[in-house]
């Protein structure tokens, strides 16, 4: 059976998609190919990719990418999950769908933008910690919803 596509999207792939992609791909990567992309390419956010690490789940090899250059690819995806703010989301690429659907299914999940946090590092990192955990929790309760 083919795998489902899911693209997580944010603004620059540097944090709140970066972590749905991971926690998709390490909760149910053999039930779904995962990838994300930002509207902008930035650069992955190191406090993110150690938040993560602290709950088992490695970022270290991922990099940002373009929604953009996927289309351009001819990638194609089944769900699309933008994760930033109402207004950005809007601003979010369609994707064409797979098999019969013209387009992806195409949800919104808003959290907070972990780059947009103040403080020193160690108060950013407490600050990310709870943008972490509702992502995960998010991905349960859809997971559960796609059985």
């Amino acid at each position: 059976m083919d795998k489902k596509r899911v693209i997580f999207i944010c603004i620059h792939n540097s944090g709140r998609s970066q972590m749905g992609e991971g926690f998709l791909r390490h909760l149910a990567g053999d039930r779904f190919e995962v990838a994300s992309a930002g509207l902008e390419a930035g650069k992955l956010n190191p406090l993110v990719v150690r938040s993560m690490a602290e709950v088992g789940v490695d970022l270290s090899s991922h990099y940002s990418k373009k929604a953009q250059d996927l289309i351009d690819a001819g990638e194609r995806f089944d769900t699309v999950i933008t994760v930033c703010d109402e207004t950005n989301a809007e601003r979010c690429p369609l994707f064409p769908g797979r098999g019969t659907n013209a387009n992806a299914q195409r949800l919104h999940w808003g959290f907070p933008d972990p780059s947009a946090l103040a403080g020193t590092e160690d108060e950013k990192l407490a600050a990310i910690r709870p943008i972490r955990d509702a992502i995960r929790l998010r991905i349960d309760t859809w997971l559960k919803e796609q059985q």
